[in-house]
């Protein structure tokens, strides 16, 4: 069987919330609309708008309540409006008539003042069950709103990036939850996509530890493990690949 590949993020995030058990770990999504934008940025202050169909970052929106108004961030640009319907013209002509989501913002832990999430990679083992094969931070370029690699983000270690978060004790259980998670998600989506092999789940923590799934990609770079200090997980990731079809052994 082909290896499957899903590209609407609402259809994955539908996928999961099929299960009560990711209510606490997605972050409030909706398809963008002028309501849902303005609902969501009274009830929030800080949302991502984000392409329903897209890779590496491209196209995402940060929008914020602020006292006078509006601020939006895209790119590296950043713009300031003081009325709603200034802000929703500035986005239509952003997004143009592509499909876009509107997402709860979480506010990043930090290191080094600089943004990062998580990288979780979830593949089928030798057999055939679902495993967390590696997990790794992305810190986020200084003057990007996302944390891609592809967009500027700096490939690191999790225990580097979550040191001043948590001690090595708690960075364990913390990482145990998140293979776990991992594993999760992957054998939620399977019901409906039964032909997935591989997912790179994308993890923001915020400022209370929390775990949340921002995204899943059934498209995951993993040359990205490459950047780890330890080489073995990348060569399991790569193995494993290799052993459902997306790559040929050398």
């Amino acid at each position: 069987m082909a290896i499957q590949r899903v590209h609407s993020k609402w259809a994955k995030t539908n996928a999961l919330l099929k299960s009560d058990f990711f209510n606490r770990y997605i972050p409030d999504t909706k398809p963008f609309s002028i309501n849902t934008v303005n609902s969501m940025l009274q009830q929030y202050s800080m949302v991502y708008i984000k392409p329903d169909k897209g890779t590496f970052g491209l196209g995402v929106i940060r929008v914020e309540r602020t006292r006078t108004g509006y601020r939006l961030r895209y790119n590296s640009k950043s713009a300031s409006y003081n009325q709603f319907n200034q802000l929703y013209q500035a986005l239509r002509r952003l997004i143009r008539n592509r499909g876009y989501l509107v997402q709860k913002g979480i506010h990043l832990l930090r290191y080094n003042k600089r943004r990062f999430d998580l990288r979780v990679m979830v593949q089928k083992n030798d057999q055939q069950a679902w495993e967390t094969t590696g997990i790794i931070g992305r810190l986020s370029h200084p003057s990007k709103i996302v944390t891609n690699y592809h967009s500027g983000g700096t490939p690191l270690p999790i225990e580097r990036l979550m040191s001043p978060h948590m001690n090595a004790t708690e960075l364990a259980a913390f990482a145990s939850h998140l293979r776990k998670l991992g594993v999760s998600v992957a054998e939620q989506l399977q019901k409906k996509y039964p032909g997935l092999k591989e997912l790179g789940i994308d993890v923001a923590v915020d400022d209370k530890n929390h775990p949340w799934i921002l995204e899943v990609n059934t498209l995951p770079d993993p040359f990205i493990f490459r950047k780890l200090p330890d080489q073995a997980v990348f060569r399991k990731i790569y193995r494993y690949a290799c052993g459902y079809g997306r790559y040929k052994q050398h």
